[in-house]
């Protein structure tokens, strides 16, 4: 192994996992701050909260996939789109409840 390739070897062998619990504080204070705002659309704000179901949803999936198939989530093709599905549904919320806003000049 040269010199230059060390920092890769460290980086792969870094478990990810504490820094998604961690990204979990500031989208709670998001929503948060969401749900006090007048302004920001329910419907929108309903699409954000059902991303933390798909984050859910899909860590519940990848255990099944493992446990049960002994592949990863992305070779699952049903539990794969079942979980994807929960993040078109939050997104289609999130679109829908945003569209919802309409400038001054369109009132």
């Amino acid at each position: 192994m040269t010199s230059s390739s060390a920092p890769l070897a460290a980086l792969a062998g870094f478990d990810p996992a504490p820094l998604f619990v961690l990204s979990l504080v500031p989208y709670l204070a998001f929503l948060w701050w969401a749900s006090r705002l007048r302004g920001f659309p329910r419907l929108a704000l309903l699409g954000f909260q059902l991303t933390l179901v798909f984050v859910a949803v899909t860590i519940v999936a990848a255990v099944i996939a493992q446990q049960r198939f002994g592949q990863q989530l992305a070779d699952v093709d049903g539990l794969h789109g079942g979980a994807e599905a929960f993040l078109t549904l939050s997104n289609a919320l999130v679109l829908v409840g945003f569209s919802s806003l309409r400038s001054p000049k369109q009132r």
